[in-house]
Order: C-alpha cells, then structure tokens, then sequence
C-alpha cells in the first residue's frame, strides 16, 4: 500500500480485532470511514454504495494489498473494536484541531445512526454506540467524541467531558 497521510494517522491505533482472518489493515479501514463520511455519507448502507461508486479511483489512490478495498461491513466492524477517543485525538492532529482557551463549545450526545445491528441475522447483535460531542461554536467545528457507556446514558457522561475541557482551560 502506498504511504498516504490520512492512513498514516490512524497506524498508531491498537487493533482491537482478532489475528487470524484480518484482510484489511484498520488504519485504512479508519480512512475509508473518515473519508466517506467527509463525502456527507451516513450509515453503513451509504458508506458501501460510496465505496462500490469509488471502487476504481480507491484502489488507484491507495494500492491495497491484493488491490482490494475494505466491505462496509469491514469497517463497521472495526469500528466496533475502535478506541474512539484514540480516533478523535488522531482525527485532530491529522486535522490540526486544538480548542483554544476561552473558546465557546457545545456539547450533545447522539446515537451514531447505523451502529446498531439489524441487516445481519448471522453475526452477534449489538446496542447502537451512544457518543457526546463537543462543538467549536466560532469555529463551526466537532472537537473529539466521548463514547457513552453501553449501561449509562449521555447525561452522566456530560460531567466527564465537561472536566476533561475545563481543565484544558475551555470555557462552557
């Protein structure tokens, strides 16, 4: 595979994933999903159609083993086993993102759409992945997501985030 920026940010992350059948490498997985979302698609469905409609142009650009790209269902799979606060904080270096101090943030929790399992009845089901996210209001951007514990729901997670920026020097 060729050396490509976007892929070389996520090859840091810890594999979650099993040894023995591992096809793709995550930090390419990583990028598919990064890019595919970039490109304004939502949900799994979505992000295969783009991956099929690109297939070519995806192969050309990163030469994958055995010229062949990742399936969505690959990449939600590995984002299942993903670090996410690992992600975001490799999703902003690769970005350069950094909140700045008396910077004026939102905060929300959603359900990442798609998450759940419900198109595959012969592998494991699975609650949706609950995430709060940090909004730069001036700046119209997402700052890293907090996973919510699966038991928990996004208010109790609020008072972590809420910290975790305070002590950055954040203003809420």
């Amino acid at each position: 595979m060729k050396t490509i920026v976007i892929v070389e940010a996520f090859k840091e992350l810890p594999d979650g994933r099993r040894a023995e059948g591992k096809r793709h490498e995550q930090a390419l997985c990583l990028a598919l999903f990064t890019l595919a979302v970039s490109a304004g698609n939502r949900g799994f469905l979505a992000i295969g159609d783009w991956l099929e409609s690109y297939k070519g142009e995806l192969i050309k650009m990163f030469a994958p083993p055995k010229l062949k790209i990742p399936s969505y269902s690959t990449i939600r799979r590995v984002l299942l086993n993903v670090d996410y606060r690992a992600y975001s904080a490799c999703l902003a270096k690769f970005f350069e993102i950094q909140p700045k101090t008396g910077e004026m943030i939102a905060v929300d929790g959603k359900v990442l759409r798609g998450s759940y399992q419900y198109d595959n009845p012969n592998s494991d089901s699975h609650p949706a992945i609950q995430l709060v996210s940090v909004y730069l209001v001036e700046r119209g951007l997402i700052l890293e997501p907090y996973e919510v514990d699966r038991k928990s729901n996004e208010i109790k997670t609020l008072p972590v985030v809420i910290k975790q920026l305070a002590l950055n020097g954040v203003c809420l």
